[in-house]
This record gives C-alpha cells, structure tokens and sequence, in this order.
C-alpha cells in the first residue's frame, strides 16, 4: 500500500508510523542529490567524521563507497536527546478537511507527519525522544525515553491530536513553553512546530521563553508552519468572503484583492521580524510550509544532529 492509499484510511492518520517511515525513505532516496550524499547507508550506525577526531574508527569500506569519511558509532557512545513540542490551538487546524492528501495537509497533520518522520530516525539511531502537545492546556507530556512502548504512546498521541478538532482553543504559548523548559533537564535538541498566531504583545514574552529553553545547553529549533498560499500571499479568488478567526470567533466580510497588498506587506513584515528575532536570541527559524513536504524538516535535523553530537 503507497503512502497516498495509508493517508486515505480511515482520515489519514490511523498508521502514522509507517507514514513516517515512508515519508523518510523518499527523503533518504533523494540524499544523493543533497550534501548529505553516501550518509542514507548506515546512518544508524555512523556519524560524520570531525577533523582532529581520531582516525582509528574511520569506516574505510564506507569511505570507499562514498567517498565521505565516517566513523563507527557504539553503543556506549551518548545518545541524542531530542524533545518534540507541538502547537494543538485551534489555528492550527486550519484548514479544516475531513480527509488528508499528499500535498494536501493542515498545519497540525503536517507537524505530527514532520514529529513522526523524525522520530523514525531518532528510533533507528537509538536516541531518546521526547513529546510535548499544548493549546489553551498543557495536553500532554512525555519525557526523552527510546522504549519502543514509549515511541507507540508518542505516535498515538499525534494520531490522536490531529483528529481531535478543538473549537476555540487560543494559547499563550509562552506559558507552556517556560513549563516544558522546567521539565528538560539534561542537554537536548528541542523542535517546537507552531504557526506563531499570537497578539504582538506576546512577542516578548514569547522569545522569553524560548530562552528559557535554551537554559542547559540546549538547542532549539522554531519550525514556522504555515500555509504558503493563503496565510502568507493571500491568495483567494476575488469573490466576497467571510473570515473567521478560529480561535475568538470573530468574523469580518469583505473582498480579498481589496486588502491582499496589505495584507501581505504587514505578514512578510511579521514573519521577517520572527526570523531576525530568532537569530538575535541564536534560535534557528525554519520557514514550514505545509505544501513544500518535509524535506527541509528533515535536512535541519540532519545539520543540527551533527552539530549536537
């Protein structure tokens, strides 16, 4: 069955990790067109070789093949830690749609298909995983384990918050995240999924918290999910429409092209301050488009895993 016919079944997320596992093969059958080129081989058991590293666990075969040095991971090696956050409030089930399509997710089964792919990799690397879910509540938690039990309970728990249609739920996104950075204590590679919606005058508060959880070394990495073709350039046929906030309720009638330049002049500048921001407080910002599929998703895990480590 193709990854098309599984997104067809019963809404599309009923076996979310042989999604993810297909969705990461196509990634790795493309790395020969990437830097990452010879990596998809036995990136389980290697990692790139550092110059100054010792030359004595250099995989020589693999250099042959590739010619790419690496060198031989072991078990007692330490393991990434990487925490999963993802945004459950009400925008980010925009659009709504009762069944999934390739290139044609919402914001919320996108992050959960991008948490679960690259929680296919970190499984097959032995690395622990953590996930945290937040909306108008702090939904659900789970510490960094590598337990095949705890990466079911994770994957239900995405199943399950994509499906779930919350009505209303607004965030303060900054409130979860400072409680999610009281619960990481050791080092980890932390990936927040969110689509940003918030009133400006959170902004501050918001980046607060996202240096709280840089607190303990860690690394954080902001995916930006959004829908290119309609939150970012507007784009709506010219008839007249009503547009509801999801989160408050409140509505407003009009003709797109009548505010569409200003629309989008005042959204570029939004999204240009989030990506400066980011790099003042040393965040890295990953624009995620939901129609541009995961490979940008997964090519940041790649360059920050080997950074990490």
């Amino acid at each position: 069955m193709n990854l098309q016919q599984e997104l067809n079944k019963a809404g599309g997320f009923k076996n979310l990790e042989l999604l993810a596992q297909q969705v990461v093969e196509g990634f790795i059958s493309g790395m020969h067109k990437s830097p990452f080129h010879g990596f998809s081989a036995e990136f389980a058991e290697h990692k790139i070789y550092n110059q100054g590293e010792s030359t004595k666990h250099i995989d020589w075969k693999l250099y042959a093949k590739t010619d790419r040095l690496y060198t031989k991971r072991y078990d007692e090696e330490t393991n990434l830690r990487c925490h999963l956050i993802v945004d459950n409030s009400s925008s980010m089930h925009y659009p709504d749609m009762k069944a999934f399509s390739i290139g044609h997710l919402n914001k919320i089964a996108f992050s959960a298909l991008a948490s679960a792919s690259v929680m296919h990799i970190l499984k097959k690397q032995r690395d622990a995983i953590g996930l945290s879910v937040y909306s108008d509540n702090y939904d659900f938690y789970a510490p960094e384990k590598g337990s095949d039990r705890h990466h079911h309970l994770l994957l239900n728990t995405l199943s399950e918050t994509v499906v779930s249609k919350p009505k209303g739920k607004t965030t303060e996104t900054y409130t979860y995240l400072h409680q999610i950075a009281e619960k990481i204590h050791r080092r980890s590679l932390i990936f927040l999924f969110t689509d940003m919606f918030q009133t400006s005058e959170d902004d501050e508060k918001l980046f607060e918290a996202l240096r709280h959880l840089k607190h303990n070394k860690h690394e954080v990495v902001l995916f930006h999910v959004f829908d290119k073709e309609k939150e970012l350039t507007f784009d709506f046929d010219n008839r007249p429409k009503r547009f509801v906030d999801v989160e408050t309720g409140s509505s407003i009638d009009l003709y797109p092209e009548n505010i569409k330049d200003n629309y989008e002049f005042a959204v570029k500048s939004y999204f240009d301050n989030l990506r400066l921001k980011c790099g003042q407080y040393r965040i890295k910002y990953v624009e995620a488009d939901i129609n541009a599929g995961f490979d940008k998703i997964l090519t940041t895990y790649m360059i920050e895993r080997q950074k990490f480590i």
